[in-house]
């Protein structure tokens, strides 16, 4: 959630930070504003609008109407105060010489705002930032790095802080905790940012900022120091995916873009880690031994990777016979879990920065467990605090409802749970080797469900228009109608609910009424009959039915079903895998039939890192 960008060179600020705003849009904003010190003034330069990022480009003539080459911008998440151009970031003290940008929250603000307004300071914002300017100008005696220390020592929370002072021009100063912050490194300018895309047009060398560090960065180079104020080194990564990569390629939308990408995505999860028939991680850092020694795994996550835990979960349990719990991250540490030495915990995200995740790892940690993340950023958060991460390789998702990574995160599962079992002597040879097979198959027949979707997007058509929708599944089918519903919900404002569909006659069957729509998930074979049972079940009270099922069920499905989607046939490990695009390419063409804004759903962000 949110946005920062900060740039000190000897180009003019506006239009880099504008820019670089304009590639953070993904993450989800309701307000945005830069401040650039002007030469010219000797001052200052703050300016601020509610609504898109255009409106701010717009009044600023595209960053050409302000001078300076220093300043910071951000896209704005309402947390404290509604959106309005008043509470928008930049924050700026009271005698105007310090602007600061934040992701995150203070949890001590209304303690510190407090003791700011007995020394008579006024505050103009009702958000927490705003403390954190002022408090810097209370404490500020001619050295912004002293007093943004001496800030530091007191306030409380998550955060990443980029810090403009009018006294300062020369730099800019960034802060990291809890909130991720990298360092782009140019030639003559350097920048500081939330997320790599929103600098790689100008640099592809990062660094990622660690929790307690603070940055000081100036036109010729970066210093940056530990929580004791103390110089470091920070390591310099090479960025190597193309610019291209993050923008659309000619597609009306990023979300049809990475849905269309999966595939190639999946080549890049899958095949290298596949090798001479057998699964191959390089540099796992797990023995044999501790895998026979584990008694339980949790895999903990949130929204989409959560439901990569659901699915992984059954197939983690069928093919190692060990138990697997799925628990939501922001659950996990309030529910005193039992965790040990023996225990693996298994974090996933998408950016590798999300909140809870990251709090439940360390929890997790602080047990005894040991943490395998499967993360699609490297250099990330819970990638770098992880004992063993599995990287997806998807590429930059833009979209704010996930595709592609989902679709990633549950190769890398999947291939985890086939490499457990191999070392646990829990699957046959025979079965291991078409289990791996299918993989190498999964691509392609991924690529066939995407090319044959204009019967997806003909029934989108006819049930865009309700207002209520129901997923119903068994076992890996309840799984993945969680996913399919999410996507239709998030992306289309349609309400709806997933049910494991056992649980239709224990309450939720007295919401099915004359034409309400339900998706019927059956593509787990084994239990087909009992999907149509349900089936009959819903149609009975006079639902409209869209099935989902493979190819050898189409025609026993299209008996019953009003109407009847289908993928290719592979092993039982993979159904979900084909059956979530389908699901996307539903939620996405009722959206567009619904006007609605797919790429940037309201209220929502794609990096969500506050409580």
């Amino acid at each position: 959630m949110c946005g920062i960008v900060g740039y000190i060179g000897r180009e003019q600020a506006a239009p880099v930070l504008l820019d670089g705003l304009a590639r953070l849009e993904y993450r989800g904003y309701d307000s945005a504003g830069v401040a650039v010190y002007s030469e010219r003034a000797e001052a200052l330069s703050v300016h601020k609008a509610k609504g898109r990022l255009q409106v701010l480009s717009d009044m600023l003539q595209g960053g050409a109407a302000l001078d300076g080459t220093v300043g910071i911008g951000h896209t704005r998440w309402a947390t404290h105060g509604a959106p309005s151009d008043v509470n928008s970031h930049p924050q700026v003290s009271q005698n105007g010489k310090i602007a600061v940008v934040h992701n995150g929250i203070i949890e001590n603000y209304a303690e510190l705002k407090a003791f700011l307004e007995d020394k008579g300071v006024v505050f103009t914002s009702e958000t927490d930032t705003e403390v954190v300017a002022q408090l810097i100008e209370y404490f500020y005696e001619g050295d912004i790095l002293e007093a943004v220390g001496r800030v530091l020592r007191r306030i409380q929370g998550a955060y990443a802080l980029g810090i403009l002072c009018a006294d300062a021009p020369d730099r800019l100063v960034a802060v990291r905790k809890d909130s991720p912050l990298i360092l782009g490194y140019g030639d003559g300018c350097n920048f500081l940012a939330s997320d790599v895309t929103a600098i790689i047009k100008h640099t592809r060398n990062v660094g990622y900022m660690e929790d307690g560090e603070v940055a000081v960065l100036t036109r010729d180079g970066i210093q940056c120091y530990n929580h004791l104020m103390q110089p470091i080194e920070k390591e310099i990564t090479h960025v190597d995916w193309e610019i291209d990569a993050a923008e659309k390629g000619g597609y009306e939308h990023f979300m049809f873009k990475e849905i269309m990408e999966q595939p190639e995505a999946l080549r890049r999860a899958i095949f290298p880690r596949i090798k001479d028939g057998a699964v191959c991680f390089e540099d796992f850092g797990l023995t044999e031994d501790y895998i026979r020694n584990i008694r339980k795994v949790y895999i903990v996550a949130c929204g989409s990777s959560y439901h990569v835990g659901m699915v992984g979960k059954y197939n983690l349990e069928r093919l190692t016979r060990k138990p697997v719990e799925v628990a939501l991250a922001s659950e996990f540490r309030y529910m005193d879990p039992i965790v040990d030495e023996n225990t693996l915990v298994v974090a996933i995200s998408q950016s590798g920065e999300t909140l809870d995740t990251m709090a439940a790892l360390r929890e997790a940690k602080r047990l005894g467990a040991k943490v395998l993340s499967i993360v699609n950023v490297v250099g990330s958060s819970i990638a770098r605090e992880s004992d063993v991460v599995l990287y997806t390789w998807a590429g930059p998702e833009i979209a704010v409802a996930t595709t592609k990574a989902y679709s990633t995160q549950m190769a890398v599962i999947d291939l985890l749970a086939l490499y457990f079992a191999r070392v646990l002597g829990t699957i046959g040879e025979a079965e291991y080797r078409e289990a791996l097979e299918e993989m190498l198959r999964l691509p392609g027949k991924m690529e066939a469900v995407l090319a044959d979707r204009d019967d997806i997007q003909y029934f989108a058509s006819q049930y865009f228009n309700h207002n209520s929708v129901f997923f119903i599944g068994r076992n890996v089918d309840y799984a993945l109608g969680l996913e399919g519903s999410l996507k239709l919900k998030e992306i289309s404002y349609i309400h709806s609910e997933a049910y494991a569909s056992g649980e239709l006659k224990h309450g939720t069957i007295s919401l099915i009424e004359d034409g309400t729509l339900v998706v019927a998930l059956g593509t787990y074979g084994k239990l087909f009959e009992k999907a149509m049972s349900n089936v009959v079940e819903v149609k009975s009270r006079g639902a409209d039915v869209l099935a989902l099922t493979t190819e050898s069920h189409r025609s026993e499905m299209a008996k019953t079903a009003n109407a009847v989607m289908t993928i290719p046939d592979t092993h039982d490990l993979l159904l979900p895998s084909l059956g979530v695009v389908p699901l996307q390419l539903f939620a996405y063409y009722v959206a567009l039939m619904r006007g609605c804004d797919i790429d940037k759903p309201r209220n929502l962000a794609k990096s969500v890192t506050v409580e």
